[in-house]
């Protein structure tokens, strides 16, 4: 990190947890299985706004196959670090998936609350197929039964935040993953 970004970072970013050359190496190795896999298809990549906006738009970037693009937007969290648990649609998506092979994109799989309730909805939206994208998965925290399909990191029970992830919409820009102190945590 420069000596500019880390003047505005505060106390609140601990370390960095997954640098980002790390995360570019590792879109790429998503970018090339998911390319094999869908050899012969164009995929719709749907990004969960706002979080997974920077790893969509690297991933896209890295599946050498006509992609289209589309944005979902969901709530669960809000200002806090704990999941509400009530998730609701904020912006609904552009097209429809009806018939189509649909990749659903999440910057982080935690408690699985957000992943299983955009399943059921979009399965019931009938595509022909529908595969989980995560670039963070957090087994630790959840509490619905859900996994993705494609992941890029395994992560402990952190939370974390840059690379597209935020805590109340800050540290989104930053191009590694950190760890957030939170009130009892260790520095």
């Amino acid at each position: 990190m420069t000596p500019d970004r880390d003047s505005c970072l505060n106390e609140s970013v601990v370390r960095v947890l997954i640098d980002s050359e790390t995360i570019k190496k590792r879109v790429r190795e998503l970018g090339t299985t998911i390319t094999a896999d869908y050899r012969g298809t164009a995929p719709h990549v749907i990004a969960i706004l706002k979080g997974a906006s920077v790893f969509h738009a690297d991933l896209i970037r890295a599946i050498d196959l006509s992609v289209s693009i589309d944005f979902i937007a969901v709530g669960s969290y809000g200002a806090s670090i704990k999941s509400s648990g009530e998730v609701r649609i904020l912006k609904d998506l552009d097209e429809s998936v009806e018939g189509r092979d649909v990749l659903l994109v999440e910057d982080i799989l935690d408690t699985g609350l957000t992943m299983h309730y955009l399943i059921q909805n979009l399965t019931s939206r009938r595509p022909k197929s529908l595969k989980v994208v995560t670039l963070l998965n957090k087994p630790a925290q959840r509490s619905v039964r859900v996994s993705a399909d494609y992941v890029g990191f395994e992560v402990s029970d952190h939370f974390v935040v840059g690379y597209g992830l935020d805590f109340d919409q800050r540290y989104r820009n930053l191009p590694d993953i950190w760890i957030l102190k939170t009130p009892g945590s260790p520095s």
